[in-house]
């Protein structure tokens, strides 16, 4: 059957927290999966609903990797149609308008030219380090060498810092395919190796990134009771004035990273503050993947053939959304055990 004769799956965009997450992960899903849907009351819950910059981005972007035919794809509206034809590797460009986030573009179209038929080259343009996404540290030091177990391969490179409100962030990746996606079992974290971070500024006086880091360092000392690195970069190439702390745990079986982020008026113990907040809950909880590694890995689980499951320190909206999304289009069976707010499990029983 032609992709165009398939019938369209309907999605409800208001489900859940009812964000964009909805969109990303339906259109990764319908491209790799080659089955056409629509999307109604796009970010309806929200101040400005509908497709905002970066949304319709990885629609465009999208549509261009698999030749899609689309209806509605402009700024604001509410409901899209999407009928992919194909999923072709290649060099491709795309650019987020303002600061958009570089790293939810990718969550749409990453996994796509991962299961594509050959090498993939990708320049994004956009936010690296802006609020409410993941960072691109957390990206190449979390998400990349975790995805490493199920057989992706990809090398990734910042060549330009993207902070908001200015953007213009830009990296490059080198995606490599991978025929059929591993299975993997994340349930217990292993002993710790160890903590290490980076504390960066971008057109900001050098004490920011010093400040950043001794505080991170003597929280972790006096609270964790553990020893930690932190590199300092002083000079982060960007269009605009920024500072940002991350903090890397890593384990014998997982990896976990915390970050912050400066503003204007934010002292700089307040960013150091946030982040090791964030590492000390982790530390302290039970699972063994943090929230944010958990909602980003289940598409690739889901397409896994046979059983993949993880714990995680948290059931967050965003997961138990993306849940939902992928029901839609696999018919794979998932078991949770674990409400929102709570540490759960998930796994995947693909045949």
């Amino acid at each position: 059957m032609d992709v165009s004769e398939q019938k369209l799956i309907e999605i409800d965009g208001s489900y859940g927290e009812g964000g964009g997450q909805i969109l990303r992960t339906a259109l990764a899903l319908s491209a790799i999966l080659r089955k056409p849907f629509a999307i109604h009351h796009i970010r309806s819950k929200r101040k400005n609903p509908g497709l905002q910059a970066q949304h319709l981005e990885a629609v465009e972007a999208l549509a261009q990797i698999t030749e899609a035919r689309t209806e509605g794809g402009r700024f604001g509206s509410q409901k899209i149609t999407f009928i992919p034809q194909k999923n072709v590797p290649g060099d491709y460009q795309f650019e987020v308008r303002t600061a958009g986030s570089i790293t939810l573009l990718l969550q749409a179209i990453f996994p796509p030219l991962c299961l594509a038929a050959g090498i993939s080259s990708l320049t994004l343009v956009g936010g690296t380090h802006v609020p409410w996404s993941p960072s691109f540290h957390y990206l190449s030091e979390v998400l990349l060498p975790t995805l490493v177990w199920m057989g992706v391969s990809t090398e990734a490179a910042i060549e330009k810092w993207g902070f908001y409100p200015k953007g213009g962030g830009k990296i490059q990746l080198k995606i490599n395919p991978v025929d059929e996606l591993k299975p993997v079992s994340l349930i217990g974290r292993g002993s710790l190796k160890k903590i290490r971070g980076l504390s960066a500024i971008s057109n900001l006086p050098k004490h920011v990134a010093e400040r950043q880091k001794d505080h991170a360092l003597k929280r972790i000392q006096e609270e964790l009771r553990m020893e930690a690195e932190i590199n300092v970069l002083y000079d982060a190439p960007s269009n605009g004035p920024g500072s940002f702390l991350f903090l890397l745990a890593e384990y014998e079986k997982t990896l976990s990273g915390f970050s912050s982020l400066g503003s204007r008026g934010k002292p700089a113990e307040k960013v150091a503050d946030e982040a090791v907040d964030f590492l000390k809950d982790y530390v302290e909880s039970d699972g063994c993947i943090d929230p944010h590694l958990a909602d980003q890995l289940v598409p690739f689980m889901a397409l896994a053939k046979g059983s993949s499951s993880f714990t995680t320190t948290q059931i967050t909206e965003h997961l138990l959304t993306n849940l939902w999304v992928l029901q839609h289009f696999l018919e794979v069976k998932i078991l949770r055990r674990g409400e929102r707010g709570e540490r759960g499990r998930v796994e995947f029983l693909n045949e």
